[in-house]
């Protein structure tokens, strides 16, 4: 049965305040309402800084699955609430199993590696597509010298045997995707310059961008796998470690370049993020404005609405349905339903 596509609502005021009206989730700020929503047509709330949730609308998120999430203006988690532990223990105990049998678990990682690796290609690809001509030239060949570096990278990857091999090509790709990343920014390049990844904390704007949207990818890709029936926190590539949604960090590794990375791009070159969307604190480290965080996440849910077809599935569907597709068909492939698990390819 195809999922349907629900709003997720992201409350960035520090002084809101949620509660439930009815079958209804309302906003208020210094007493007045903001907004309302009917709870069945919400998949999460997302809480930025300090905004306050009556008893009653946690209880009434906890018990109908809607993710109540609580994170930094920066988009660090830090806390979300959730009932009693739901989910399939059967699929959850086939988890742990795959997690610790090389077996199972290196063919799901050389596809979700493989996977990524040939997205980021298609990330350049379509840069040089859309800026190709305009590039300069020293640019533009470095971006070709990237694309088919990739491929050699993708298939290494897909015939790796082990987990440690796969990680090994799984850094060589990232640091050949990030390198050219920066040939990829075309506009007002002075204020938007890349040097590569900085991550706690960012020390760059193109760095912060990323940063704010892979935690909004996290959050959708941790919801997905709690929604199939997984233990988010129990990863196949990504090594377990205390308060880390390691399966949540695999299932994005294939989705980064198409969900967050192409959309930072977009927002930079088309000017819809500027310089002054962005502030610098003291120790150096960036992280986006009030305002600047707003029109992120109206790119974010726009993109997350855009239709395309799944590579596996032959189906048309919203974009942000993917992570939910992806955690099902790992699902299905664990319980034996499949052979397989088929990564997400972008074409």
């Amino acid at each position: 049965m195809m999922r349907r596509h629900l709003n997720t609502i992201y409350v960035t005021s520090d002084n809101a305040w949620l509660r439930k009206d009815g079958a209804n989730v309302v906003v208020e700020v210094e007493g007045a309402e903001r907004g309302r929503a009917p709870l069945h047509m919400i998949e999460g709330i997302i809480c930025f800084g300090r905004p306050g949730a009556s008893p009653a609308l946690m209880a009434a998120c906890a018990e109908t699955g809607i993710a109540l999430s609580f994170l930094t203006p920066q988009g660090k988690f830090l806390a979300r609430v959730e009932g009693p532990r739901t989910g399939n223990v059967l699929l959850r105990r086939t988890q742990y199993r795959a997690a610790d049998d090389p077996a199972r678990s290196v063919p799901i990682v050389r596809g979700i590696v493989t996977a990524k690796a040939a997205n980021q290609r298609t990330v350049l690809r379509r840069a040089l597509r859309d800026h190709g001509e305009s590039m300069a030239t020293g640019a533009r060949a470095a971006l070709e010298a990237a694309e088919a570096r990739l491929s050699h990278i993708a298939r290494r990857a897909a015939l790796a045997e082990d987990i440690d091999t796969v990680r090994g090509h799984e850094g060589d790709a990232a640091q050949l995707y990030f390198g050219t990343f920066d040939a990829m920014i075309q506009r007002d390049r002075d204020a938007f310059v890349f040097r590569g990844r900085s991550r706690r904390p960012p020390l760059d704007r193109i760095n912060a961008l990323l940063s704010f949207l892979y935690a909004m990818l996290g959050h959708d890709c941790r919801s997905a796998l709690e929604g199939v029936g997984f233990d988010p926190q129990v990863g196949l590539l990504h090594a377990d470690r205390p308060g880390r949604a390691s399966l949540a960090l695999d299932l994005m590794e294939e989705l980064r370049p198409v969900m967050a990375d192409r959309l930072a791009l977009t927002l930079v070159n088309r000017g819809q993020v500027k310089a002054g969307d962005f502030r610098t604190d003291e120790g150096g480290a960036v992280s986006l404005t009030d305002d600047g965080r707003k029109a992120v996440l109206v790119a974010w849910q726009e993109r997350k609405k855009r239709e395309l077809r799944h590579p596996f599935l032959g189906e048309e569907m919203a974009l942000g349905l993917v992570p939910h597709i992806q955690a099902l068909l790992l699902s299905r492939h664990l319980r034996g339903d499949i052979d397989g698990y088929p990564p997400f390819v972008w074409k």
